[in-house]
């Protein structure tokens, strides 16, 4: 057997045991926290003369990341609209774990044909698989924080479960989504 098979069957099954207690740890109600945007955004106001929305930016949405209880590995990313016009949102989040070497793969089979346009109050949604899908993701740690890059900026730090989610290699992140279900599905 190589070395890096090894490392990849370490790699899940590590990454199930602490998934396994992470998801126990969010039993408190707890959940994460948003500590806003890690740095100051201009509001775009070319798209509003134009009469086309604006990219969805830091200083007129919500973001929030959370466990989900029903899935062992997966985070769930949400960005609601808290501006008073509409915004689009394109792409996938640049997603960065405190102490991750890289950052999660995108899912190309979720992009959607168009970017999302959030009407006020209205959220988009991105899943994380904490691991490799195929069970080949060995070495992992346990994040604290999370810090989300939406394609407009600026970057949001997120301050997840006290106890942490553990992360192994080969995460992967789905492309932003108008539904919870299809962020959830792959």
């Amino acid at each position: 057997m190589s070395a890096r098979t090894a490392r990849t069957r370490l790699l899940a099954a590590a990454t199930v045991a602490l998934a396994a207690i992470a998801l126990t740890a969010c039993r408190n109600g707890e959940g994460v926290r948003d500590e806003g945007p890690s740095s100051a955004s201009t509001p775009d106001t070319s798209a509003r003369s134009s009469g086309r929305a604006a990219p969805c930016s830091g200083a007129h949405i919500h973001t929030t990341a959370r466990q989900v209880s029903r899935t062992v590995d997966h985070l769930l990313l949400t960005v609601t609209n808290t501006g008073a016009t509409n915004c689009t949102l394109s792409g996938y989040p640049q997603v960065r774990f405190d102490g991750a070497p890289s950052s999660p793969r995108p899912v190309r089979e979720t992009k959607p044909h168009t970017a999302i346009t959030l009407s006020p109050g209205e959220s988009a949604y991105a899943g994380v698989l904490l691991s490799a899908a195929d069970g080949t993701g060995t070495r992992g740690h346990t994040a604290k924080t999370v810090t989300l890059t939406l394609p407009s900026g600026p970057a949001v730090r997120l301050t997840l479960p006290a106890q942490g989610v553990h992360v192994t290699e080969g995460p992967t992140v789905t492309y932003w989504l108008s539904s919870e279900e299809a962020a959830l599905t792959r």
